[in-house]
């Protein structure tokens, strides 16, 4: 088995640090930002009644991340929802390294250009410490998915840390990478 180095991340090491280093006048390779995990997630409010969701959504997840899905637990018992501690809430993965390149690169070239009437994703998900984050409705825009074994259209949390930190350096990371964002509109604003 050989070694091969995912396409996103030579992409970063040839084109993305050297454009960073550029725009942000970085004195040292080691300060441009990187990305350092993501994290898939899905909520399940009514897993307690339903047992067979959570089989279904941990399989979808593993199908789709390529790896083992977790699955989470309420930490406090809150009576209005119906949940009492320890209950399952839903699953999520958090992927690194070669997995979490390969995802994105998937997420970037293949799945997102499935969402129906997508027009960009929004510029505004930062959290202010250089992380994004954002949601899609279906998890049947990804290729891996067989739409006839569906039980039920699911959405999900997709959170990118990355070392970035500013959103703008975050901002630019992502963009550099690929991501479809929006258009900025810089003269509406001010």
């Amino acid at each position: 088995m050989t070694n091969k180095i995912p396409r996103l991340k030579e992409k970063y090491q040839q084109e993305v640090v050297p454009y960073l280093i550029k725009a942000f006048n970085y004195k040292n390779v080691m300060e441009v930002p990187k990305l350092d995990k993501i994290s898939v997630s899905v909520g399940l409010g009514n897993a307690k009644e339903e047992p067979a969701q959570i089989e279904h959504c941990v399989k979808d997840l593993e199908m789709i991340t390529g790896q083992h899905a977790v699955i989470t637990h309420a930490k406090k018992a809150i009576s209005n929802f119906k949940i009492r501690e320890g209950d399952p809430v839903g699953v999520r993965v958090t992927l690194r390294r070669t997995k979490m390149y390969e995802f994105l690169d998937r997420l970037i070239n293949v799945t997102i250009p499935r969402v129906r009437d997508f027009n960009g994703l929004s510029d505004k998900a930062f959290d202010g410490y250089g992380n994004y984050t954002f949601g899609l409705k279906e998890q049947i825009i990804f290729p891996e998915i067989d739409y006839d074994k569906v039980d039920r259209i699911r959405g999900m949390n997709i959170t990118i840390t990355t070392t970035a930190k500013s959103d703008q350096e975050c901002y630019e990371l992502l963009k550099a990478l690929g991501f479809p964002f929006k258009h900025r509109n810089t003269q509406t604003e001010g």
